[in-house]
């Protein structure tokens, strides 16, 4: 969570003078930051969560076929991928990271690809095998992630983003009833958001056993000093 900066003050006792403690001790610094989640990346993230199930309801509406419902469900994807371009962009620029955002942030942009994948394969308009790779693939690198985290962070790649945008592309023409040469762009589309999920699966693969094996042999020349200095 975003700290707070201590008041700048002098030298000595006129520094400590000045200072002022924060009204209320510990309550008023955990008020100040709480406050710091209501914070517009955060904003934006909630707004994205609350989409979901009204993308949903859109997309499904009226039996799932009908070309303006599937229009309001796509209107709600764009906006919903549109905060996803600005909320993390905001949170490093300003300074806004929280740990809610941490969090939530990953969790809102597997919910509404989630949820579109399912139910366009409920709707018989993708392929389950397809909406089964793209999560798989999804929830297999989060749990990476979390195997390496000891070791440290896997960043995201150029790859990723491009996957990213490429899986947000490609669903979206698939919310559309498109027909005729838009829907057969559409399928080559996703072609190579398949494509794309795989292989940067697959890179994330390499680099998390590469920073494993680093961070063992770190973890073993670390313990050897030890017990060379605690042999002395």
């Amino acid at each position: 969570m975003t700290g707070v900066p201590a008041p700048a003050g002098g030298s000595g006792a006129q520094g400590a003078s000045s200072a002022k403690p924060v009204r209320g001790g510990k309550l008023g610094a955990a008020a100040v930051n709480q406050a710091s989640l209501w914070n517009v990346a955060n904003l934006l993230t909630m707004i994205r969560l609350l989409l979901v199930p009204g993308f949903v309801m859109l997309l499904l509406g009226n039996g799932g076929y009908d070309p303006a419902w599937r229009s309001f469900a796509w209107a709600a994807f764009a906006v919903a991928m549109i905060t996803d371009l600005f909320d993390g962009h905001l949170a490093r620029t300003y300074n806004l990271v929280t740990d809610f955002g941490k969090i939530a942030d990953p969790i809102a942009d597997k919910a509404i690809m989630g949820a579109a994948l399912i139910c366009l394969s409920w709707l018989d308009d993708l392929p389950w095998w397809v909406t089964g790779v793209i999560l798989g693939r999804e929830l297999g690198i989060t749990l990476l992630r979390f195997w390496v985290i000891r070791y440290g962070v896997i960043p995201a790649s150029r790859g990723g983003k491009m996957k990213t945008l490429a899986q947000g592309t490609a669903v979206g023409m698939y919310v559309l009833a498109l027909t005729g040469p838009l829907a057969t762009l559409r399928f080559w589309v996703m072609a190579v958001a398949v494509v794309l999920t795989v292989v940067t699966g697959l890179d994330y693969v390499k680099q998390a056993i590469v920073l494993r094996r680093q961070g063992m042999a770190e973890a073993r020349a670390a313990a050897a000093e030890s017990a060379r200095e605690a042999a002395k």
